[in-house]
């Protein structure tokens, strides 16, 4: 059985915000803990639908390699995600950019998650490429984004959009 990895904890989070219940909420109280899964460590994320009470399980493998956070949000390490495709990544950026608070210090929150999601994007180029190849692109969100405006998925407009929220 093979698992997707989950590079860290903010990832997993944040995939399992993107995945609603059958019921469509996405309201669900977490608890997480080490389990293992066909001779290897996996994290494992259950839950009761806090609308529907339907129990809800993922389990993820662990990474190769630690991340050690930098900050907040630390989604992973140099490798693209498994969880995320980049269209959703895009769209994450989007929901964050486009609710900034006025308060500066939650502000500088909403423009933090909006960038390291852009940054999750670029992982998903290939050296020397200049756009985001057509194969990051898996979930139905994401594929949505990318046939929307497939521009947007260019490295050099998208360090555009980066520098922009670093510095806002």
């Amino acid at each position: 059985m093979t698992l997707p990895v989950a590079r860290t904890r903010d990832e997993a989070l944040l995939y399992l915000d993107l995945t609603p219940c059958a019921c469509g909420s996405v309201e669900t109280p977490w608890e997480s803990g080490v389990v293992g899964v066909a001779e290897q460590l996996a994290v494992a994320y259950a839950g009761t639908c806090a609308d529907c009470g339907a129990g809800r399980e993922y389990v993820f493998a662990l990474p190769e390699r630690e991340t050690a956070p930098k900050g907040w949000p630390t989604f992973g390490g140099p490798e693209p995600s498994q969880l995320i495709d980049a269209g959703e990544w895009l769209w994450v950026a989007d929901q964050w950019a486009s609710s900034v608070p006025p308060d500066p210090e939650e502000g500088a929150r909403a423009l933090a998650m909006a960038r390291a999601a852009v940054e999750e994007v670029l992982k998903f180029v290939p050296d020397g490429a200049d756009r985001v190849p057509d194969q990051a692109f898996w979930a139905d969100r994401g594929l949505r984004v990318y046939t929307a405006e497939p521009g947007r998925f260019r490295v050099e407009r998208l360090l555009l959009v980066k520098d922009a929220y670093r510095d806002a």
